[in-house]
C-alpha cells in the first residue's frame, strides 16, 4: 500500500505526543530528531522511496524491515550487528536460530545504504538506517508516523549466542516473554505493543508447526488454536511441510499495519504460540491491553510510536563509539 509522504492528521497528531514524550523523557543515549538536519537533511525521504519501490515487487518487505530492527536492538542494543556477515573475526547474527533462513531484506539494506552514501557519504549509520526503515515501514503499510530519534554509531562486533537467549521466539511462554522484554528495559505495555508488529508479515510452517501436531501430552493440538484456523493452518503445513512454505501473520489483512491482530487473538487465531499466550494466559496482564487496543486502534498507534521509540533506544552507540560502516555487512577496513 502506498503513502504520501506527508503524514495524516491522525499520525501528526502522534507524531507530536512522540515528540513530547521524549522532550518529556529525554535519551541518556543522546539520540535526537535532528541528528541529520545539517549533514544529511533528506535522509527519511531517501529511505522511504527506496522502500516504497521495493513493495512494488514485494508485500513482506517493509514486515521484514521492522523485523530487522528488532532483532538488532535486543542484542547489544540497537547498533547494526545484524547486518553483519560472517567474515574471519565475526560470527554473523544471521545465523544464530531466532534468524536462520528467515530474516531478510537486507539486500534492500544494501540499496538504501548506497543511496545514502551517494547523497551523503560516510555520515548516516546502518543503525539508524534500520530505525529509519522500521518508520517508513510502518507508514507505507498505513501504520503510524513517528519523529526518528537518530545519532547510532554501528557495533564492530555480533554476538549470535546472545541473540539465541535474548530475542524472543515464536515458541516463548508469557513468563519468557515478560522476561526477555524486562532484560531490555521494556515493559508489558512494550510487549504487547511490539508484539502487534505480527500485524502483517508471512511467517515459515516451522515457527508455528508444533502449535498443529502433538503440543499436548495425549498427541493433540494447541487447545488455544481455534477449530478453524487449526484446519486451515494443518492444510497449508500438512506434517511433512514445504519448508518455503509461508502462512500470513494476519489472515485478514495481511499486508496492512492495523489493530487486526488484536481482535485475532481475541479469537484465539494468533499465528505464533508467544502472540496467543498474551491473552490465553489466565491472569496474564496483556489481556487487558491486548482488548483495549483491539477496540481502538488509535489507541495502538500511539502505544506503537512511544514503544518503538523505547526499543530504538536500547543500548545504541553514541559519540565516538562504534564507527559509519561504509558498508552495512562489514566493518571498515576489512
Amino acid at each position: 500500500m502506498a503513502r504520501s509522504s506527508t503524514p495524516s492528521s491522525l499520525t501528526v497528531a502522534t507524531l507530536f505526543a512522540a515528540t513530547l514524550l521524549f522532550l518529556l523523557h529525554p535519551s541518556n543515549a543522546q539520540l535526537t530528531a535532528g541528528f541529520y538536519a545539517k549533514t544529511c537533511p533528506d535522509v527519511s525521504s531517501i529511505v522511504q522511496n527506496v522502500i516504497h519501490e521495493a513493495l512494488q515487487s514485494d508485500p513482506r518487505i517493509t514486515a521484514s524491515l521492522l523485523r530487522l530492527h528488532f532483532h538488532d536492538c535486543f542484542v547489544k542494543g540497537c547498533d547494526g550487528s545484524i547486518l553483519l556477515d560472517n567474515s574471519p573475526t565475526i560470527k554473523s547474527e544471521k545465523d544464530a536460530a531466532p534468524s536462520f533462513q528467515t530474516v531478510r531484506g537486507f539486500r534492500v539494506v544494501d540499496k538504501i545504504k548506497e543511496a545514502i552514501e551517494r547523497a551523503c557519504p560516510k555520515t548516516v549509520s546502518c543503525a539508524d538506517i534500520l530505525a529509519l526503515s522500521a518508520n517508513a515501514s510502518v507508514y507505507l503499510s498505513g501504520g503510524p508516523y513517528w519523529t526518528v530519534l537518530l545519532g547510532r554509531r554501528d557495533g564492530l562486533t555480533a554476538n549470535p549466542a546472545l541473540a539465541n537467549i535474548s530475542i524472543p521466539s515464536p515458541f516463548d511462554s508469557y513468563a519468557n516473554l515478560v522476561s526477555k522484554f524486562a532484560a531490555v528495559g521494556l515493559d508489558i505495555t512494550d510487549l504487547v505493543t511490539l508484539s502487534g508488529a505480527h500485524t502483517f508479515g508471512r511467517a515459515h510452517c516451522k515457527s508455528f508447526s508444533p502449535r498443529l501436531y502433538n503440543f499436548t501430552a495425549n498427541g493433540g493440538p494447541d487447545p488455544t488454536l481455534s477449530p478453524w484456523y487449526l484446519t486451515a493452518l494443518r492444510k497449508l503445513c500438512p506434517p511433512n511441510f514445504n519448508s518455503r512454505v509461508l502462512a500470513e501473520n494476519d489472515p485478514t489483512t495481511p499486508n496492512l499495519f492495523d489493530n487486526h491482530y488484536y481482535s485475532n487473538l481475541q479469537k484465539n487465531d494468533g499465528l505464533f504460540q508467544s502472540d496467543q499466550e498474551l491473552y490465553s494466559t489466565a491472569g496474564a496482564a496483556t489481556i487487558s491491553i491486548v482488548n483495549s487496543f483491539s477496540a481502538d486502534q488509535n489507541a495502538f498507534f500511539e502505544s506503537f510510536t512511544r514503544s518503538i521509540i523505547n526499543m530504538g533506544n536500547i543500548s545504541p552507540l553514541t559519540g565516538s563509539n562504534g564507527e559509519i560502516r561504509f558498508n552495512c555487512r562489514k566493518v571498515n577496513g576489512i
